[in-house]
C-alpha cells in the first residue's frame, strides 16, 4: 500500500516541548501519533475490510518462483583423467637379465 503524510496544526512550542519529554523514552510526538492511527483505525474499520485491504496489499504468491538463471560464466574443465604408469607389452619372449 502506498503511504501519505496527514499534516496535523499544533502549536510549535508544545510540539517541541512534547517531543523533548518523549525523548526521555526513546519516543517521540510522531511515533506516538503513528500508534494512535493505528489504533483508531482497528477500532473503527470492520475486520472484514482490514482484512480485504490488508490481502489486496499483500503480494500474490500462488505461481511459484521460477529459479535464476545462472549468469554465463566460464565452463569449468573437466577434471583431469588419471594418468596410469606405462607397463612394457610382453611378446611371449622374455629376456634374461644378467644370467
Amino acid at each position: 500500500m502506498s503511504k501519505i503524510n496527514i499534516t496535523v496544526p499544533f502549536d510549535a512550542e508544545k510540539l517541541s516541548a512534547l517531543d523533548f519529554c518523549l525523548e526521555k523514552e526513546n519516543d517521540s510526538a510522531q511515533k506516538r501519533m503513528e500508534q494512535a492511527l493505528t489504533e483508531l483505525y482497528e477500532k473503527t474499520v470492520p475486520e472484514p475490510l482490514r482484512e480485504y485491504l490488508d490481502s489486496k496489499a499483500a503480494p500474490a504468491t500462488s505461481k511459484p518462483k521460477r529459479p535464476a538463471r545462472q549468469s554465463a560464466s566460464k565452463p569449468q574443465p573437466a577434471p583431469p583423467k588419471p594418468v596410469l604408469p606405462a607397463v612394457p607389452i610382453s611378446d611371449g619372449k622374455e629376456e634374461k637379465l644378467n644370467g
